[in-house]
């Protein structure tokens, strides 16, 4: 049973109910769909993955905030100081994704991130090329995005 088209008539449900079909109300009424989806899982067997799948997304929103903000303040002060702190490289990085999805959101969230961009994925979908900013130790920033949003996403993905 996919559970997510019933959590979003719940929030429709909740927004019509409380008169207003705005942004915040939907969400209250999104969140307040799924405790009740989750009170109710005994109700219809086996355990969904959707409660997990969520949990995982909102790990991977609030991280890539947290990098955004991170890497934002890092070319800031890149920008407003007197010296050059940056060091650009460009780097081939091995993926794990294999769909097309999780390598897009890959791309995308790297591209988005202040200080990094991607450039391209390689022919056999196995490398793909960044431009990073501040690239001091070239295996050092591979690790970081591969264990940090590159394995965020894969966990989105996993079933």
């Amino acid at each position: 049973m996919n559970l997510f088209p019933l959590n979003i008539l719940m929030a429709v449900a909740w927004a019509a109910l409380m008169g207003q079909f705005n942004f915040p109300t939907l969400v209250a009424g999104y969140v307040i769909g799924f405790a009740a989806l989750w009170v109710a899982q005994p109700l219809y067997g086996r355990p969904s993955g959707y409660f997990k799948r969520n949990w995982r997304i909102v790990r991977l929103v609030g991280f890539f905030l947290y990098d955004l903000v991170i890497s934002s303040i890092d070319v800031v002060w890149d920008v407003i100081t007197p010296w050059d702190l940056s060091k650009p490289s460009i780097v081939k990085m091995p993926l794990d994704a294999k769909t097309d999805a999780e390598i897009l959101l890959v791309t995308n969230l790297i591209s988005l991130t202040p200080g990094t961009l991607s450039i391209d994925v390689t022919e056999d979908r196995k490398y793909l090329l960044v431009h990073a900013m501040f690239a001091e130790d070239e295996d050092a920033l591979i690790h970081r995005l591969k264990s940090g949003m590159e394995r965020m996403v894969l966990e989105v993905f996993e079933t």
